[in-house]
């Protein structure tokens, strides 16, 4: 690697300002669910299009979801709040990304800060024009904040190997043993 962030072909490593990104959106009535709040898909469908507008960006291309986990609701969404759904590459490898996500609301017509009601963390995979995996650049942690947020991707990363890894024995053992799942 020639530079800070390059990759050993050479691409350039991008840094986490540059595909940093907020989507909002109000909150009507066609948002919600029985209970006359915000539906948690509405929610993650946000989380997904921003995460995506920002894998894009970063990898200069198309990109797409390969995983979402730890979504997390934290407090109820009302017809009426401004959602603004923050995203920013975490993490990057040779062609996935680990894209972090922060939902904040707040009353349309207030002026009272926004609080935070949601989180969750995707991986996105840069593909080709043939859905081949291509290679990203390397996202280079500005801040603090930026390089322990890519610590904790670097740990999410290792316990998403390790649980498919798990699941992968464990399958493989019930087959020997004769079970059909």
């Amino acid at each position: 690697m020639t530079d800070q962030g390059d990759t050993p072909d050479g691409i350039p490593g991008k840094p986490t300002s540059a595909s940093r990104t907020t989507l909002s959106h109000i909150m009507t009535s066609h948002d919600t669910n029985l209970l006359g709040t915000v539906h948690g898909g509405v929610i993650m469908k946000l989380v997904d299009d921003a995460a995506g507008a920002v894998a894009g960006r970063h990898s200069g291309g198309p990109a797409v979801t390969a995983s979402m986990d730890e979504m997390a609701f934290l407090e109820p969404v009302r017809v009426g709040d401004l959602l603004h759904v923050k995203a920013q590459v975490n993490w990057t490898g040779r062609s996935s990304m680990e894209v972090g996500v922060r939902v904040m609301a707040e009353r349309w017509n207030e002026s009272t800060p926004a609080t935070q009601v949601g989180s969750a963390y995707l991986v996105f995979a840069a593909v080709d024009a043939d859905g081949k995996p291509r290679r990203v650049p390397q996202v280079i942690p500005e801040t603090e904040q930026d390089k322990r947020r890519n610590q904790e991707a670097q740990i999410r990363r290792t316990h998403r190997l390790a649980r498919r890894q798990a699941i992968k024995e464990l399958r493989e053992r019930r087959a020997a043993e004769g079970y059909e799942d």
